[in-house]
């Protein structure tokens, strides 16, 4: 890939560890498009799913895609920015594969992503963890640098909760569905993966950042 354009702010062989996407949905997808075009390559995703077309409104696939396996869809998307950069797709979703290097939890289930933490608390591979929760125009972004063990615990905190009340905080429309909107989902997953530039640079991480895509609201806190 020609990277002259971030080379100098962001230059991706710092990054001397794997990526690991769990869940390739809307966050995750956006997620590893933008990790992709910075020139990250030895990404690991994971994903159950296949492509429908309700997730062309919110994801990053698109209609040539829809009935094929989210992994399978991606990886092949992601070959036409870079054809390096998928090390290995997961068709059949997380299964406690071994965890090193950068963690991204995106999965829909708030449970897993509690399960998965909390299982690799003590996994001394694994430099940092993100994870994101969206409503409909305001969401969460989550982090976490795995060698402070006081913020892994804050860290894995927020998450004690279950689907059922995850659900029940969630927007949804006169029919059931789950309310989703591009915008929050592309400025969370940037300030995900801007999160993971920074610290990639020296710079500390931001445990909690609350933003609003539509009213312009970006707050930080630390834990």
């Amino acid at each position: 890939m020609e990277l002259t354009k971030h080379l100098e702010f962001f230059n991706p062989t710092k990054l001397d560890a794997p990526v690991h996407v769990i869940g390739i949905g809307a966050m995750g997808s956006r997620v590893v498009e933008l990790l992709v075009r910075l020139g990250i390559e030895n990404i690991y995703i994971y994903d159950f799913d296949k492509v429908e077309e309700k997730n062309i409104t919110n994801q990053y696939y698109t209609h040539k895609y829809v009935g094929e396996s989210k992994v399978d869809a991606l990886r092949l998307m992601m070959e036409e920015i870079n054809p390096n950069a998928i090390k290995r797709a997961y068709q059949n979703g997380y299964s406690n594969q071994p965890l090193s290097g950068y963690v991204f939890l995106c999965v829909d289930s708030i449970e897993l992503r509690h399960k998965i933490a909390k299982d690799n608390m003590f996994n001394p591979n694994i430099k940092a963890m993100f994870d994101t929760r969206m409503r409909l125009t305001d969401a969460q972004a989550y982090a976490c640098d795995w060698s402070n063990e006081e913020h892994k615990k804050k860290f894995i905190g927020t998450m004690e909760f279950t689907d059922d009340e995850a659900k029940a905080a969630t927007p949804v429309s006169a029919c059931g569905t789950t309310l989703s909107v591009a915008p929050t989902v592309v400025t969370t997953a940037a300030a995900t993966v801007s999160n993971l530039i920074n610290f990639i640079n020296g710079k500390p991480l931001q445990n909690i950042i609350l933003l609003d895509a539509f009213n312009y609201n970006y707050t930080t806190i630390e834990y």
